[in-house]
């Protein structure tokens, strides 16, 4: 079977999956060997589509090999030769050179219109695991059809959600430490595509999509304090969430209906947190602590938050209702915690972590038991989701590079480190659902 060579990785299909079908792969340990995997190039249906057949195939396989749990074997090593979408597969020549997945696909472009098939197989059982698969869509938009792909694929192989159609909103960053430019932008979540939101005549801060991707909330300094600001991001127009005179409100993030936003405000010298419904801008505070509350986030089903507190000393990890109350320490480990985030499965909590002189992301189960960190460097900090809740993003600062900022990924394992590739310095990124 094709899950066999997933090897380290835990599997949790019943027997009776297992005599239907392919078993489903929960992937929370280390990939030991990864599960070797051939894309030939997709056919072209009609004449426009050969640049564009190529071109596809080639985004789809590195979705896949990026993910660490499969290896693309070379083109280089094809007994097979792909020349007719619906001819029968041979098998035989596939397993020769060890190919354990298979996909291929046809591409048909009618004016700026495009069109993929493909199909997904196990070669091992000589078993198709996808056929009548299609995706249809513009020229402009190819990659992003390339990505639907990818994600069918993943699905069909691991039994997990997909997440290449996805996009990430980040801080660009130019210019030296001292006087560094900050504006806010997006980009597929492999670095491509990437537009500008807002120029640099503002510092900005800490974006956050909302549960559909069609907003996204920020911090703008460009009245010289802190306020939340929310975007429109098919318009670009965005309007401040009014907090009140004499307050600095950050930190925000939407609740899963999309009608709330939770945030950190101070007043008077100290920070709780509080929420806000969007429409009407009424606040309800939810802490009151001489403390400092920051950094809240929601549970996937909206009923709880957590969020960094130093009410115990030191920076630390709690979780309260969503409608406040008494909190819970979840962090016990050595060191500082911060920039809490949960999620989207719900099992488990993604955070930062500073020891010893050295920055983390890792992640714990909800009640605080199977701390586990994925990365350690000068500076990593701000985690962020994949839709998927398997791989994480965040900003790392090498030292001795003048302070830049990157994004990197990093999956649940900690085995699959990647830097996503930004034209500048980028920081505090924040995942997107998948696409619509």
């Amino acid at each position: 079977m094709i899950c066999a060579a997933l090897l380290g990785a835990t599997l949790t299909a019943p027997a009776a999956m297992a005599q239907q079908g392919p078993l489903r792969i929960t992937i929370e340990e280390g990939i030991i060997q990864p599960l070797p995997f051939a894309v030939p190039n997709f056919q072209a249906e009609t004449g426009e589509a050969g640049q564009l057949a190529g071109d596809l195939a080639r985004v789809v396989a590195a979705d896949l090999e990026g993910t660490g749990v499969f290896r693309e074997i070379p083109s280089a090593a094809f007994i097979s030769q792909y020349n007719d979408f619906n001819a029968p597969v041979q098998f035989a020549d596939w397993k020769a050179i060890n190919a354990q997945a298979l996909v291929t696909g046809a591409v048909s472009v009618t004016g700026n219109s495009v069109n993929v098939k493909f199909r997904v197989f196990d070669v091992v059982s000589g078993t198709n695991l996808g056929d009548g698969l299609q995706f249809s869509g513009t020229v402009d938009g190819w990659r992003r059809m390339a990505h639907k792909v990818a994600d069918e694929v993943y699905s069909r192989i691991t039994g997990e959600g997909g997440y290449f159609d996805s996009r990430v909103v980040f801080v660009s960053e130019t210019g030296p430490k001292d006087n560094r430019q900050k504006r806010l932008a997006i980009m597929d979540y492999d670095g491509a595509n990437v537009s500008f939101l807002t120029d640099s005549s503002a510092l900005v801060l800490a974006p956050r999509f909302s549960p559909t991707g069609d907003r996204i909330l920020y911090t703008s300094y460009s009245t010289g304090f802190p306020r939340i600001n929310v975007l429109d991001v098919g318009t670009v127009q965005q309007r401040v969430l009014e907090s009140g005179q004499g307050t600095m409100s950050f930190a925000p993030r939407f609740s899963p209906s999309g009608q709330t936003v939770v945030f950190s405000l101070t007043q008077g010298g100290n920070t709780d947190i509080y929420t806000m419904d969007v429409n009407s801008g009424q606040s309800v505070r939810l802490t009151n602590t001489p403390s400092i509350e920051t950094a809240p986030s929601y549970s996937p089903d909206g009923s709880q938050i957590v969020f960094e507190s130093d009410r115990s000393g030191s920076p630390q990890l709690y979780i309260m209702s969503a409608g406040g109350g008494e909190a819970r320490r979840i962090s016990f480990g050595e060191g500082r915690y911060g920039t809490p985030v949960w999620s989207p499965r719900g099992d488990l909590v993604a955070f930062t972590k500073q020891h010893a002189g050295r920055f983390h992301i890792g992640v714990m189960r909800t009640d605080g038991s199977e701390e586990r960190l994925l990365t350690a460097s000068f500076l990593d900090e701000g985690p962020t989701w994949a839709p998927n809740g398997r791989v994480i993003m965040f900003t790392r600062e090498t030292q001795g590079e003048g302070g830049a900022s990157s994004i990197y990924s990093v999956d649940i394992t900690g085995r699959v480190l990647r830097k996503v590739n930004t034209p500048q310095g980028g920081s505090d990124p924040s995942w997107s659902p998948l696409q619509q």
